[in-house]
């Protein structure tokens, strides 16, 4: 009897399938077909048990596809930008270009020698120019319909990372990549106006049946769409307290409120210290420089702590008053550190009596508190709020009191009629706010597309034509992680002519989040090598939507809502007709290391599914990671469960080795020969699990 060696069937069929080109496919709108795709990788160098676990999932669902008569495609690449490769070119003087292509070919062997079935011919990389050229010719499209723009703002910086990050990259207030404490900073920066699909992305959520409902609902919270009125209060003029000179200073502030029918409860204004009041308030101030430090150190602060509110509540007035529309009444104008800019318009009408935080805010600082909302117990001898008896705000419904003609109406029905009556009287508007805001895309280093942009002193901002395309990355470039971006120390990058005018001007030298590689890599796959355009739409067409797509759910709010705005705006380019990028999503979950820990190379204790293939062979590695758990769980490796499996498969072995002669002649297919009763019986037990 032959012995089971799985290293040499391993090579035999891996080999069979190359030269066969046996997973390469074409369009054929005779057969049904299916797009089955894992997130593609970044080239760390080795890939690891978790990355194999998601890996073979995809390639089972592959290849129980095309047994099933579809036409299957089944590609993989490279998201070969990124951080990790310039950081180690500052320590090592490694170019990231040298290193990030050894490390694609060291996982490409890997994969191959796992037998997953890949159509290579597909495979791409992002860090070369023949793919990188489309981010920036997107760029452009983008650009030329005021989706893509450049302005000042704060934005969070990763003092480690030395470079900015998207909202959605900071975690509990650090760096989704290193985990360093974010702060702020205030620079001119390009973003993408995500912000103009917000509703359809929050609206077509209902539509992905097949996406788990985890990754949706943290989708939606994202997105967060409130209604609510935008109301302005006029600032008074530096000195004015409204107490007789009630000089306006010209200036509004606009506040956004989901509780308008609280504002007659309102006895101060708060602005975050992001605002861009802020400088001209210093400005006009006795003390400049103080007013500006103390904002500062509330920048500074934990951004996460400031949202949800479990810093302590800290604040400083900033010697001005805003007038509340509603009552006439002059305000104190305050800076909070729990304010953010970037949510809202950045200033909050301050209602102590039906705000927790507000609340808490004014006992602190000995501010007012006005109750203008009382519960209706409908208990006889019920004792109304007062400010002096309230250990906490009332946010609950009620009846409004102390709002003038408002009075007696329940606070639900308010919100309304106090909204009309804002916009009757030119004081505010109705208004959707999102919690979603525009993507920053600028990022101050090298290994990144650059942003085909010229800056030009007579022109302006000058797109590159796309027959310039692709604007390459200089081989040279100072690696030095201080926060510049390295562009900029190459001035034959940087100095060139305008390209409307011809005048001597700049390149732009910051160069693009990573995560725009990723947001359209599945439609490059249907037509990888096109020189004229980034696909045929015809062949999107064809395989798109993907069916099948598998990854890790921390791409929830990243990489997932970001490919969905990008098929939109293929769309409305005419190049696709569907909307949704992704038809059936699976999260798969984590592989943990025997003691239940996190994998990590720091801890010693990953596992190398090259060792794994060599002792065991990748049959055996696909049966346990197929069967060990379910794909969403997460499970811990144990060497045991894959010595099992190998046993599994040689007893197999041993069992078709030992009947191959008898089953020689035997017809290919099942001839439809009618069971007995008898053999239907044991069928239904020996198949019911």
């Amino acid at each position: 009897m032959r012995e089971y060696k799985p290293q040499a069937l391993d090579r035999k069929w891996q080999q069979r399938w190359a030269e066969t080109r046996a997973f390469e496919v074409s369009e054929d709108p005779a057969r049904p077909k299916f797009y089955c795709l894992e997130m593609f990788a970044y080239p760390s160098g080795h890939a690891h048990v978790g990355h194999v676990r998601n890996y073979m999932i995809g390639d089972v669902i592959a290849r129980l596809k095309r047994m099933r008569g579809f036409n299957v495609l089944h590609p993989f690449g490279w998201d070969a930008f990124g951080l990790p490769a310039e950081n180690a070119a500052i320590k090592s003087g490694i170019h990231p270009e040298t290193s990030t292509l050894a490390n694609i070919a060291h996982m490409k062997g890997q994969l191959q020698r796992l037998g997953i079935s890949y159509a290579w011919e597909r495979e791409i990389a992002t860090c070369l120019p023949d793919y990188y050229k489309w981010n920036q010719w997107l760029f452009i499209r983008m650009f030329e319909r005021d989706l893509a723009y450049r302005r000042r703002s704060t934005v969070n910086w990763c003092p480690s990372c030395q470079t900015v990050l998207a909202n959605e990259q900071v975690v509990d207030g650090g760096c989704w990549r290193c985990g360093t404490t974010v702060t702020s900073r205030n620079l001119e920066q390009w973003f993408l106006r995500i912000t103009r699909y917000a509703q359809e992305l929050l609206d077509a959520t209902d539509k992905l049946t097949a996406w788990p409902e985890k990754v949706l609902t943290m989708q939606r919270n994202w997105i967060g769409r409130s209604e609510g009125a935008r109301v302005r209060f006029p600032l008074l003029a530096p000195g004015s307290r409204g107490d007789g000179g009630n000089a306006r200073s010209g200036i509004d502030i606009e506040v956004f409120t989901t509780r308008i029918d609280t504002i007659f409860g309102a006895t101060f204004v708060l602005l975050a210290p992001e605002h861009e009041l802020i400088g001209r308030i210093a400005e006009e101030s006795g003390d400049p420089a103080a007013l500006r430090e103390q904002a500062q150190r509330f920048r500074a602060q934990d951004r996460t702590e400031r949202l949800t509110g479990e810093i302590e509540k800290e604040g400083f007035f900033t010697g001005r008053y805003a007038i509340n529309p509603f009552t006439g009444e002059a305000i104190p104008l305050w800076v909070a550190n729990f304010v953010l800019g970037e949510y809202g318009t950045g200033a909050v009408m301050a209602v102590p009596a039906h705000d927790q935080r507000d609340f808490e805010f004014a006992r602190k600082y000995g501010l007012p508190i006005r109750v203008v909302i009382q519960p209706e117990t409908g208990e006889p001898g019920s004792v109304p709020l007062t400010p002096e008896a309230m250990t906490e705000a009332y946010v609950e419904p009620g009846r409004l009191v102390g709002s003038a003609e408002f009075n007696g109406q329940w606070s639900a029905d308010a919100i309304g009629t106090m909204t009309a009556a804002a916009e009757a009287r030119g004081i505010g508007q109705r208004t959707v706010q999102f919690r979603l805001k525009d993507w920053g895309i600028s990022r101050q280093r090298y290994w990144g597309t650059p942003i085909p942009i010229v800056h030009c002193a007579r022109c302006g901002m000058v797109p590159v034509p796309d027959d310039q395309l692709p604007v390459e990355l200089p081989k040279m470039a100072q690696f030095t992680g201080r926060g510049d971006s390295p562009l900029a120390s190459v001035p034959e990058f940087v100095n060139v002519p305008c390209p409307r005018c011809g005048e001597p001007s700049r390149r732009e030298t910051d160069t693009m989040d990573t995560f725009v590689d990723s947001s359209w890599y599945f439609y490059r796959f249907c037509d990888p090598t096109n020189p004229r355009l980034p696909f045929d739409p015809a062949a999107v067409k064809y395989w798109c939507p993907v069916d099948f797509y598998s990854g890790g759910v921390e791409h929830a709010i990243l990489h997932l809502i970001y490919s969905r705005f990008f098929c939109r705006v293929f769309r409305d380019l005419g190049m696709v007709e569907h909307d949704e990028p992704f038809t059936r999503l699976l999260t798969q979950g984590m592989v943990l290391a025997a003691d239940g820990s996190a994998m990590s190379k720091s801890k010693g204790n990953t596992v190398d599914p090259d060792d794994m293939v060599s002792k065991y062979g990748a049959d055996a590695l696909r049966l346990y990671i197929m069967f060990v758990a379910p794909p969403e769980n997460e499970f811990a490796w144990t060497d045991a469960g894959l010595e099992g499996s190998f046993r599994f498969l040689a007893r197999v072995w041993r069992l078709t080795d030992q009947w191959s002669d008898e089953v020689k002649g035997a017809p290919a297919e099942f001839g439809g020969i009618a069971l007995s009763d008898a053999e239907q019986d044991v069928r239904r037990v020996t198949h019911d699990t």
